[in-house]
């Protein structure tokens, strides 16, 4: 089987023309989230994460104490979707949920030590899994990509 970034075993066919969506910025982006997106997957589900487990996961230990609806907002998800990855994450020993003591509806979230070292190995992967394809850009233009794409999270918001 071949992988899909050898391009000198795909198969060759005639050039499709494309003269309105690759000049799409979100087309484009979406395109490259395509390629990256699966090696991601790959090496999470390695750990017995997915991408959006993952994600909590990561915010959660950058955050100590977040609660659930400050980690809907920043990973712009909805509040009850989150609970089923709390609840796993949880069960796994890779967070605790605490009773905050002003509100005691709300539980604040923090990573465990398990939970922190598997982040840090976890993405450490996902970036070794970017990189084959993030590598064909330079340090500079990495960065300025960086920056651009920060920019536009900026006007989202």
């Amino acid at each position: 089987m071949t992988h899909p970034d050898d391009i000198s075993e795909a198969p060759k066919g005639p050039k499709v023309e494309d003269t309105v969506l690759g000049n799409l910025i979100g087309y484009r982006l979406k395109r490259a989230y395509m390629q990256i997106q699966p090696e991601a997957q790959r090496v999470l589900a390695e750990d017995d994460l997915r991408v959006v487990s993952f994600s909590c996961l990561s915010i959660i230990t950058d955050n100590p104490g977040i609660v659930q609806s400050e980690l809907a907002d920043a990973l712009q998800m909805e509040r009850s979707n989150l609970v089923v990855i709390i609840d796993e994450l949880e069960q796994r020993g890779l967070i605790a949920r605490k009773k905050v003591p002003t509100d005691r509806r709300r539980y604040a979230l923090t990573a465990t030590l398990r939970g922190r070292r598997l982040r840090d190995h976890a993405a450490e992967r996902v970036r070794t899994a970017e990189d084959e394809i993030i590598g064909r850009l330079n340090g500079e233009d990495r960065a300025h990509l960086m920056t651009v794409l920060g920019r536009l999270e900026d006007k989202a918001r």
